[in-house]
Order: structure tokens, then C-alpha cells, then sequence
């Protein structure tokens, strides 16, 4: 019997998921940043300035931006490491990593390496980095148990892991209303300002198949970390984990 995962609400090959993601992002990433905005009236700003700023990052570190996309928290962490230090963008998809490298272009930024990889088998030696991050790409990733073991090897001794996600909210209300937004009003926005229902149809049915904030957690312990804890934000529609390795 062939092994299957899901992709949204369906139940794909293991083998197809990554070919599916890939064609979500060809598709929305000349859009993404823009689609950002509308679709979280500007508050992911918000969620990835708490993210940074938890990372603790310091002059002349070493950062790893996986699905680092457009780019948003690697134009940050590239000032705070400054021109002693390494910050890379790294995505799966080739046309997102393109995105990135022409919005850090038009801003000034340069110095930042792009490599484009899976976040489960990463080419980097054991104990590289001082902070690896991972923003709202997670739950692409089609085996996130083997993904953060790895985020976990080529970290250094206290080295900082930083995942931003969408997660769970225990607010009746607020899931209901949420629920409604994500399923009736983002495919149509993506419809209309993308033209792509389906690819944001896929991303809210994503964001319900991925692990809530307890049960994220105890997967980055499993992976061999040694320390995890987690802040919710905007009421738990996403969450930060941020694990460090002894």
C-alpha cells in the first residue's frame, strides 16, 4: 500500500506532496507579499517583528532562513548580524527564492546568500548555525519530524530555533469567525486579486492539518531539543515556538 499524507484536506501520495506545494508556490509568489497584507490586514508584520526580536541574534551570528521566502525576517536578521556574520534565505521553490532575491535587491540588502533546499535534508554540517528560523512554511514541509531534526543537528550548542506558524485558538468565537474567513473570504480574495482560488483554499485547509501548539512542542523535544516553549499570538492564530539546543 502506498504511504499517503495529506495536502490540505486530501490524502495525496507522500511522494506527490512536494510537487503539489511547489505549484501552490509558483503560483501565488508574485503576489505573496501583497496577498500577505490583505489577507492579515498587515498584523504578519507584527507576528514576525516578535519573532526576530526573540531570536536574540547577535552581531557576527549565523542565520538560516528556511522557506524564508520574500524574504521578511532575512532582511532583519541580516542587520542585526551585521557584515561579520552569514544570514542565509533558503526556500524549496525556485520561483519564491527568485521573489526573495529581487525584493532584497530593491531594498539594499545585500550579502545574504540564497540556496535553495528541503528543510528535510539540510547541506550544512553539524553544529553551523547560531539561529535557525522557519516562518509559516513548517506545515508545507511534507515530513516535519525528520525537518526538525536536522534544524536540530546543524544547530550549535544554545543555538536558538525560531518556528512561526498558524496554530489552534481555544476562543469559541474567535474560531468561528476565522473558520469563516478562511474557507469563504480568502479563496475568493485569491480569486480576485491573484486569480487562484484554489491555491488559498489549499492554504487554509493547511493550516488546520498542522499540529496545534502542545503538540508542536513536544515534536521539537522529540527532535532533541532541550528546551521549548511557546507564545501565542493574536490568540493563538499563530503561534512561536522557539526551542534551544544545549
Amino acid at each position: 500500500m502506498e504511504n499517503t499524507t495529506h495536502f490540505g484536506f486530501r490524502q495525496v501520495a507522500t511522494n506527490d506532496k512536494q510537487s503539489l506545494v511547489k505549484d501552490v508556490f509558483n503560483s501565488v509568489a508574485g503576489k505573496y507579499d501583497l496577498m500577505n497584507d490583505i489577507l492579515s490586514f498587515g498584523t504578519h508584520r507584527l507576528w514576525k517583528h516578535y519573532a526576530i526580536s526573540s531570536g536574540n541574534i547577535k552581531m557576527g551570528d549565523k542565520v538560516l532562513d528556511i522557506a524564508g521566502g520574500t524574504g521578511d525576517l532575512t532582511m532583519e536578521f541580516k542587520r542585526q548580524v551585521g557584515n561579520n556574520g552569514q544570514v542565509i534565505l533558503s526556500d524549496i521553490n525556485t520561483t519564491m527564492l527568485h521573489e526573495g532575491r529581487k525584493k532584497l535587491t530593491n531594498k539594499g540588502i545585500f550579502g545574504v546568500e540564497f540556496i535553495q533546499l528541503n528543510a528535510q535534508y539540510l547541506p550544512f554540517k553539524n553544529n553551523t548555525f547560531d539561529c535557525v528560523s522557519i516562518a509559516f512554511g513548517l506545515r508545507n514541509v511534507t515530513n516535519k519530524d525528520q525537518a526538525l531534526e536536522e534544524m536540530y543537528r546543524i544547530l550549535k550548542p544554545n543555538g536558538c530555533l525560531l518556528i512561526l506558524e498558524f496554530s489552534t485558538t481555544n476562543s469559541v468565537l474567535i474560531k468561528k469567525i476565522y473558520d469563516f474567513y478562511s474557507f469563504k473570504i480568502i479563496p475568493k480574495l485569491g480569486n480576485i486579486i491573484a486569480n487562484d482560488k484554489t491555491s488559498y483554499q489549499y492554504l487554509s485547509e493547511s493550516i488546520r492539518k498542522h499540529p496545534n501548539q502542545k503538540t508542536l512542542k513536544n515534536m521539537v523535544l522529540n527532535a532533541g531539543f532541550d528546551f521549548c516553549e511557546y507564545h501565542n499570538l493574536s490568540s493563538g492564530i499563530v503561534a512561536l515556538h522557539k526551542g534551544i539546543k544545549a
